[in-house]
């Protein structure tokens, strides 16, 4: 099972989130993330789907997607080379000598302290899913208050463009 980054261009309106998830739910593909907002075009909105598959699941979830009224374009972009980001807002109990060592990981990590009390810091990281992984194996798991990650969104690399 490999993982797979699915970037779908479809029209912004009401219900075509909903269809897509529909479409994974009732034929049970798993959606491991999934990312949405609008484009440069206000009437297209992107969407980023991780999804786990060996390629002729994949194949068969692609073309289930193009057939969606609302989809326009659905491109793997695990085909080619890519680029990945991800956001994630942790809080953490952070007293005492706790205080250093999070800020230290913090800085390491090139996170950012967001928020601060006289208990806690809430981080800001964004990176590829397994720096934040890594953040998360680094520090004591009982020190984890509070975490969101947004999930990745994903964009080709060089002259290759997911236009309509």
């Amino acid at each position: 099972m490999n993982r797979h980054v699915i970037s779908v261009l479809l029209e912004n309106e009401p219900g075509a989130l909903s269809r897509v998830v529909g479409l994974f739910s009732a034929r049970g593909y798993n959606i491991e993330s999934l990312t949405v907002a609008p484009t440069e075009d206000p009437s297209i909105s992107r969407m980023t789907i991780i999804s786990l598959g060996n390629d002729e699941l994949i194949e068969q979830i692609t073309k289930h997607l193009n057939r969606l009224i609302e989809v326009i374009k659905v491109v793997d972009l695990t085909e080619g080379e890519h680029s990945e980001r991800e956001l994630m807002l942790v809080k953490v109990h952070a007293v005492g000598k706790e205080r250093e060592e999070m800020k230290r990981l913090s800085d390491i990590f090139r996170g950012r302290i967001i928020d601060v009390t006289d208990k806690t810091y809430t981080i800001e990281l964004t990176g590829d899913t397994g720096k934040l992984d890594a953040f998360l194996k680094a520090i004591d798991p009982a020190s984890v208050l509070e975490m969101v990650r947004t999930g990745a969104c994903g964009i080709s690399r060089g002259d290759r463009v997911l236009r309509v």
